[in-house]
């Protein structure tokens, strides 16, 4: 029998942080509406930023890798519980926006990549929540400068704009946030 995703536990890393991440007005939402922005860096390690009301930001890390004893599709259920607890623990999120990824290194990447998209949208959809897929380059330019930057200056850049992400998954989903806010989603 699978284990209930539910009650399972997951490896996370979250802290919030000591930089806002403010560009003047809130992008999405009003007094009357959620108005949490959710980064995303999707994968068996996923990279998480969360802009509240206010302009605080919390990020870390969460492996959804699944044990040995796991079916194939666990590791999206835990996924889908991850966002449900945290749809539930800010009051509700306005709009999400996750790293869109056009070619990746291996098979078995590709595919856990499809997972986790499929079930981010589906949720989404469900939930009547916005959401944007963001090109690698772009998201690279507006944070170093360069669309071929690597994940060291990435994780630099981060770093310079008062963050302290653990590793290049938690530095992509903040510079995913910085985008989003500062560009207001890509309109400006």
């Amino acid at each position: 029998m699978a284990a209930d995703p539910s009650t399972e536990s997951v490896t996370a890393s979250a802290r919030p942080s000591a930089a806002s991440v403010d560009a003047g007005t809130s992008v999405i939402g009003s007094a009357a509406s959620p108005s949490a922005l959710l980064a995303l860096d999707l994968g068996t390690t996923t990279g998480w930023a969360l802009r509240v009301g206010g302009g605080a930001v919390m990020s870390g890390s969460i492996s959804f890798r699944g044990s040995r004893f796991d079916g194939g599709g666990m590791r999206f259920l835990r996924f889908r519980g991850w966002l449900n607890r945290l749809h539930g623990d800010t009051g509700g999120i306005s709009a999400i926006y996750f790293e869109e990824v056009r070619r990746h290194l291996g098979t078995d990447a590709a595919h856990l990549y499809g997972g986790f998209l499929a079930t981010l949208t589906a949720w989404c959809e469900e939930r009547r929540i916005a959401y944007e897929g963001v090109p690698v380059g772009s998201i690279k330019r507006h944070v170093t400068g360069k669309g071929n930057a690597d994940k060291a200056l990435v994780i630099e850049a981060v770093r310079a704009r008062g963050f302290d992400p653990e590793d290049d998954n938690e530095a992509d989903a903040l510079a995913i946030l910085l985008w989003a806010v500062e560009t207001r989603g890509g309109v400006s």
